[in-house]
């Protein structure tokens, strides 16, 4: 699914397209840029290709990418359990290049998986969100999702406990 970047915040000239395997290493060195900030996840470092495609949903993912085909950009959900009564919920993830934060990329991103997974059914996305990532939180709750709660000191992380914020977008199309 190739959709033309139409969001009047999204850079000129972009394109939001599905995740290819050859998007690959730009997809893992833009997960490192995020991780590297210390606020976007408790990893410290990207899992292997192999590990992260088989975690996520092969029809729900999409980067943002330059002219020059330079991926700037990537969402992707994973489902939150294998138990047939949560296939309509799914965990969001979704990373922004550094030098392109700020540019409408995570609202066209966020929009693209949206619509992706409430045409597949999908009735609930979730995300976790470090409370200091405010960039990420404001943008989620743009897209629609609400704060559902904080679960305190979850995770250590760089030498102390960290709260995740947890967030839920229901979709008005799927579900109940």
């Amino acid at each position: 699914m190739v959709v033309p970047a139409i969001d009047p915040a999204t850079p000129e000239g972009t394109v939001i397209r599905s995740m290819r395997a050859e998007d690959a290493e730009q997809v893992l060195e833009i997960y490192q840029d995020g991780l590297d900030t210390g606020d976007a996840s408790f990893e410290t470092a990207p899992p292997t290709w192999e590990r992260w495609d088989a975690a996520h949903l092969p029809d729900h993912r999409y980067v943002c990418v330059e002219a020059a085909a330079r991926v700037i950009g990537w969402v992707a959900l994973a489902p939150v359990s294998r138990r047939l009564v949560y296939a309509g919920v799914a965990e969001l993830s979704i990373f922004v290049a550094k030098r392109a934060r700020g540019l409408g990329v995570g609202t066209a991103l966020l929009h693209a998986v949206i619509d992706s997974s409430e045409a597949a059914g999908i009735w609930t996305l979730q995300a976790g969100i470090l409370p200091e990532n405010t960039a990420s939180l404001a943008l989620h709750e743009r897209a629609g999702f609400r704060i559902v709660g904080i679960r305190e000191r979850i995770g250590y992380h760089h030498g102390r406990w960290r709260d995740v914020v947890f967030l839920e977008r229901r979709s008005a199309r799927v579900g109940g």
